[in-house]
């Protein structure tokens, strides 16, 4: 029997990073960790449907700051900015309830992405969106698959909907695949996302692999 592994956690410290970044001694790593889980899982609840990809924290002696990566920057910074503090202080409001102490100043920094289509996490964010407003899933799964194929740094891609699919009483799983998505070749780009549609009759799951190529460090370049 085979055990599925999670793509970036099969990856991690080989051609991908910790998403929170910070040195915890005994004593005040469990309360780190607690902030980061927590504040993450606020922040991608917040900004559902702003197509965020990525939440990442780092933490130093004088500065706590969340950097977020999305497609669409301006519908987080606002106009003029405003939409930014607003957040911030919402953030700040989080923490009092939540009860987490945070000594450094906290600084939200807003990353845009350039290439959304090669994306997992936006791509499922699409698919979501579009099952939401009711659209056939197959039609959803077919014009999403179209634009991610359309850009060239996408080796491969395969999109996974599970649920009550049009709403039929009997769950189901269904997914569409073009090119290919090497899991077990470690230096393989593989971006993978899970996202959430919900409907008025049940939640429709959604998985996204994305394969971008291979990954070679400059050791290895030098010697091809």
């Amino acid at each position: 029997m085979t055990h599925v592994v999670h793509p970036y956690a099969h990856r991690l410290g080989i051609i991908r990073d910790w998403k929170s970044r910070w040195f915890g001694k005994k004593e005040n790593y469990v309360d780190h960790l607690r902030s980061d889980v927590l504040l993450r899982a606020w922040l991608t609840k917040k900004l559902r449907g702003m197509y965020v990809s990525l939440i990442e924290i780092e933490r130093s002696a004088k500065e706590y700051c969340i950097s977020i990566h999305t497609s669409r920057p301006g519908m987080i910074i606002g106009r003029g900015g405003d939409g930014i503090e607003k957040l911030k202080e919402a953030l700040k409001k989080e923490m009092r309830r939540s009860k987490i102490v945070i000594t450094q100043d906290v600084k939200l920094d807003i990353v845009e992405v350039a290439n959304p289509e090669a994306n997992a996490a936006i791509v499922a964010s699409m698919v979501a969106e579009g099952i939401e407003k009711r659209l056939p899933f197959r039609r959803v799964l077919k014009m999403t698959m179209e634009k991610v194929m359309a850009n060239r740094d996408v080796k491969g891609a395969r999109i996974a909907v599970s649920g009550r699919l049009g709403g039929a009483e009997m769950a189901r799983r269904e997914q569409i695949k073009r090119g290919g998505i090497p899991l077990q070749t470690l230096r393989a780009d593989i971006d993978f996302a899970r996202e959430k549609a919900y409907m008025t009759y049940g939640v429709i799951g959604i998985k996204v692999w994305i394969y971008r190529g291979m990954k070679f460090n400059d050791k290895d370049n030098k010697n091809k």
